[in-house]
This record gives structure tokens, sequence and C-alpha cells, in this order.
């Protein structure tokens, strides 16, 4: 029981230390998606150039985290005749150049973290669309277009054809603090949350357990850190086969990569590890279902290799410029609550969670959340969701 107790301790821990950054993180994007809209999006990125390619980028790391609304997202853009090396770009970008992930790397990590994963993010983007270019014949995308039309579920399927976004009304600022814009950053506020918190838990469950129980001689040994050398060359081969058997998602593994770090991971292994919330085993499910197994088991050798690649170009890079942490102090392990600028901002944050929440619930966010889960009801994303009373 100690050592129950000692796990809980520590995941709590950690989750109080991001609690604060958390909340502001999905603020920020719901501000952001307020504003920003899905429509079109398939007219918006018909090719694999490179202004699509920028397009979808800008597009995913103004979307939300969740990896399972942000897989449904990118496979409807395919099906309304995106392109799809362009829509596997947003989807790149909609999990790993999102603000609340680089906001929640620099507090317990360091902004060193932050910076790599907003370096090696473009980068790994970059190596995915060569890949495809080389790579992906035109038979595979065929087969591809043909299982995606079948329409199977997948997960968060309503929330990723939620488009609430307030596009009139003046310029971004006064859309934002309008009425409407104030309910729509509500609704993206508390989805967010709904979408992403049991990967959250569970990450910190997985991380306080890994902290707690696993002794650091075995991750030491794991990713060979008495081998400097090598340690660079195996840390981003091995970091995201780890992730894969965590099947933690988004946000949700970077108390683990905390862990991983400190226990004597490399750089670049870490940040292998973060990039591949997109090749966890749910997620390789849904690609079967989306898109047939052979599509499926290219994806995850293709993304594989970028995020292989992207990682050990960011790990050199780094060290080049003498970039990399010296020491290993991630924000793992707290004595308890006390009485710091955590503690302060935790109080402040969860007043303007209980402001947003109380706006969605006074504007029709229940009857959305219970259709979060369920199938598109619409044949794109930008085909809009029922827009809230804005109050």
């Amino acid at each position: 029981m100690d050592e129950i107790w000692h796990a809980l301790a520590m995941a709590f821990a950690m989750g109080w230390q991001m609690l604060w950054a958390l909340i502001l993180g999905f603020f920020l994007s719901g501000a952001i998606q307020a504003v920003v809209s899905h429509r079109e999006m398939g007219r918006l990125l018909p090719d694999d150039r490179a202004r699509s390619i920028a397009v979808a980028t800008g597009l995913g790391a103004a979307s939300s985290s969740c990896s399972y609304a942000a897989v449904a997202v990118a496979r409807t853009i395919f099906r309304k005749g995106g392109d799809f090396t362009a829509a596997m770009a947003f989807q790149f970008a909609s999990t790993n150049l999102v603000l609340e992930l680089g906001i929640i790397l620099a507090v317990l990590m360091g902004w060193r973290f932050t910076a790599a994963e907003f370096v090696g993010g473009p980068l790994m983007i970059l190596i995915l669309v060569v890949l495809f270019r080389l790579l992906l014949s035109r038979g595979l995308v065929q087969a591809a277009k043909a299982q995606a039309e079948k329409g199977v579920a997948g997960r968060m399927e309503g929330h990723a054809s939620m488009d609430m976004a307030v596009t009139e009304g003046g310029g971004v600022l006064r859309r934002l603090v309008s009425a409407p814009g104030f309910t729509a950053t509500s609704h993206y506020f508390v989805m967010d949350w709904v979408s992403l918190w049991p990967d959250i838990v569970i990450g910190l469950l997985i991380a306080g357990a890994l902290g707690a129980w696993v002794p650091k001689s075995f991750w030491e040994g794991f990713f060979l850190a008495g081998h400097p050398l090598l340690a660079k060359l195996i840390g981003p081969l091995v970091g995201p086969l780890v992730a894969i058997i965590a099947f933690v998602c988004s946000v949700g593994n970077v108390p683990l990569a905390a862990v991983l770090w400190n226990a004597g991971a490399s750089f670049g292994g870490v940040i292998a590890f973060i990039f591949a919330d997109l090749i966890v085993l749910p997620i390789l499910d849904i690609y079967r279902r989306y898109y047939g197994l052979k599509m499926a088991a290219f994806l995850l050798v293709t993304f594989y290799v970028a995020m292989v690649g992207s990682a050990l170009a960011v790990e050199f890079l780094f060290q080049a410029l003498d970039l990399v942490p010296e020491q290993r102090t991630a924000q793992v392990v707290a004595t308890g609550i006390s009485w710091n600028y955590t503690t302060v901002l935790n109080i402040v944050f969860l007043g303007l969670a209980v402001i947003l929440v109380w706006r969605f619930m006074r504007t029709g966010g229940p009857g959305m959340i219970r259709a979060m889960d369920g199938p598109s009801p619409h044949a794109h994303p930008g085909a809009r969701a029922s827009h809230p009373p804005s109050g």
C-alpha cells in the first residue's frame, strides 16, 4: 500500500504542478479556435505543395490538441477533396505544435524542450512530406479513399465536426471579446478538457507508477545512458516504441516524458517519445478502420521514420548549440501543496476555468458534450455544428 500511495502522490504532485498551465493552454487554444474557422479545409489543402503544407501546419497548430479529434478531422479533410499528405501534415501539427503542449513542456521540463518541440515539429512534417512523395503510390491513396468513404466510426467524430468559430463582426480581437466569441471559447475549452482528461489522468498515473516503482537503473540501461554517443543514437529509435506501448496521447504523455528524462533517456529520445502520440496502439487501430490495413502499416512506418529522423536532428542540433540541459530536473516529485507561485497560479486559473464552465453550462454546452463522441453529423468540418446561443 505504501508503494501505491507513493505512486499516487507522485501523480498528484505532477498534476498540481501542471494544472494552471493546462488551464491556460486550453483557454488560449479555445480562443484561437473561436476565431479560426475549419470551414472548407478540403478547398484550402488541394495538394502537397509548399503552400498547402504551410496552411495545413498553421490550421493544425490552431486546433485542438486531442489526438483522436485531429485524426478524425484529417480523415474528413481527405474525404472532402483535401490532399492526403496535407491532411497528415494537419494531423501532425494539431498534436505537436499546439500552445498547450508547449506550455506544459516548459512548466514540467524547461523551455529547451519547448523549443525542441517547435523546431522538431515542422522538421518532422517536412520529412513526412518527402517520404510521402517518394513512397506513397496513387493506388494506395485510392484504396485509402475508398475505405475512408465508408465512414467507419473512430473516436471523437462529433468533436471533430464541430466548428463554432465566429467569422463575422469585425477584427479578430473584437470577435474574440464579443458574446459569441466568449461563448465559443468556453465551448472549445470545456470540450477539449472532456476529450483529453482520460489521457491526462492515465499519463499522470503511468508516470507516477513508473517513477515510484521502476528503478532508475532500468531506464539508464534501456536508453544506454552509460554510453553517451550510443544513447544519442538509440534514444530516438526506442522512444516511440515506449510511447506505442504506453498508449498515452497528446499532452498526457508529457509527465511520462519527464520521468524518462530524469531516469536517463537522451534528449532526442524524449523528444521522439513526445512526437509518437500519433502511433500509439488505439490510434493505429483507427488508421486501420479509416484507411485500411495497408495504409495503416504505411503510416506506422513513415510516421516512425519521420519522428526518429526529426528527433535525431534535434538531438545533434541542440547539442551543437549547447542547448541540451545539463541537469535532469524535470518536475516529477514534489513534497506536497505549499503556498508558492504554483498554488497562486492554480487558484487564479481555476477561477478562470469556473467562469468558462459557467458560460458553457448556460449556453447549451451539455447537449454538445453528448454529441462529442458520436458520429460526425456533417459532411465536412466546415459544416457548422449548431452554434450555441451567445447568452
